[in-house]
């Protein structure tokens, strides 16, 4: 482990000169990706340069334990065992930060929400989903912006594509792709059943240009007059954009806004970020085996979480993890599902390292 962060640290202080060389700063593509390089690795070296410090201290402190005042070495040896404890945590961080990374966990993300088994309650649910995320966002400082919607006559969503923007997002918010189960009483139920409801959401990491580049003669691009639930623009202009993919068949639209030219940047993200999804997904020779991983088919039985509204319960299915807090994760606190779900992943990538 030490000769690989010796390797590190051997780059790190590479990419320090580098970032200090005048024919890298005067080179924008380089630069970005020198400062991005350094970043992900200053953390490996902080901390190993704590574990040394606080190793260095230790062996100077077992120097005093042959003290003649028993005082002093009683001290000594409650300091010694304090700062082993503290070692063998900078030890586990060490060892969790030389894990693979993921690449895309600093990218923004393309959150995508979509009403599956259930018919009006699973797009009311969606909608109860989309503003679970907008809270969470909030609390986090992200923006958000949505792409795309399809929403129905009773307030729900058949469909809602949604961009955020922040730090980190991607590395909090991946876990969150699967089927979403909800069981409560429908407003419509008269007899006070409780019904089970579907909702798949996808998250993708957001390509930028340098990602991805996509030829303009492999598209096909449609205006047509938007349609919805209202809005003075609906039906008079030919302001919605349809984008065809051609070589992959992917079909993306966009009629939320009363400019084309917005219409057509806002459905170039979520192309973008799909496609990218898909190469990624082909380096690992596995494209149709991941997406219906991420997603399911919307099926009730294929969920990764459940929300029970009547015992005000949310269970991860995937860690077996149960909080009868729904409110608050409804409000935006997913930190409570998230922070366990990745305390879980990263230690099977231990296990599975050793």
């Amino acid at each position: 482990m030490f000769a690989k962060i010796k390797e590190i640290e051997e780059h790190y202080n590479e990419l320090e000169r580098d970032l200090a060389r005048p024919e890298v700063i005067n080179s924008q593509k380089v630069y970005q990706k020198c400062v991005k390089e350094y970043g992900m690795l200053r953390p490996i070296i902080s901390t190993f340069r704590e574990y040394q410090e606080v190793k260095d201290e230790i062996e100077g402190n077992k120097d005093l334990l042959n003290d003649s005042d028993p005082e002093i070495r009683t001290l000594v040896r409650e300091e010694i065992n304090a700062l082993g404890l503290n070692l063998a945590r900078l030890e586990k961080q060490i060892k969790l930060l030389l894990l693979p990374g993921d690449p895309n966990d600093d990218k923004n993300i393309i959150l995508e929400i979509r009403a599956g088994t259930g018919g009006d309650e699973a797009a009311l649910f969606a909608a109860v989903l989309f503003r679970m995320y907008i809270r969470c966002a909030e609390l986090h400082g992200w923006k958000t912006e949505i792409l795309s919607q399809n929403a129905n006559e009773i307030g729900g969503f058949k469909e809602i594509i949604i961009l955020i923007d922040g730090k980190k997002v991607y590395s909090r918010l991946k876990y969150e792709s699967g089927v979403h189960r909800v069981q409560r009483v429908p407003e419509t139920e008269a007899q006070g059943r409780i019904h089970t409801s579907a909702v798949t959401v996808a998250v993708f990491p957001e390509a930028e240009e340098i990602d991805l580049e996509i030829n303009s003669e492999d598209l096909r691009i449609d205006v047509y007059r938007a349609s919805g639930c209202g809005g003075q623009h609906v039906n008079k202009t030919e302001s919605a954009v349809r984008i065809t993919h051609l070589p992959t068949n992917l079909v993306v639209t966009c009629q939320d806004e009363k400019s084309q030219h917005k219409n057509k940047a806002k459905a170039m993200k979520v192309l973008r970020s799909r496609l990218l999804d898909m190469e990624q997904a082909e380096q690992k020779s596995k494209i149709s085996e991941e997406r219906r991983s991420m997603v399911g088919s919307g099926d009730r039985s294929e969920r990764i979480r459940t929300y029970n509204f009547p015992q005000a319960r949310v269970t991860d299915h995937r860690i077996g993890l149960t909080l009868y807090k729904l409110d608050n994760i409804l409000q935006g606190d997913l930190d409570l599902v998230i922070d366990p779900l990745i305390t879980h992943f990263q230690s099977e990538a231990l296990k599975n390292r050793n």
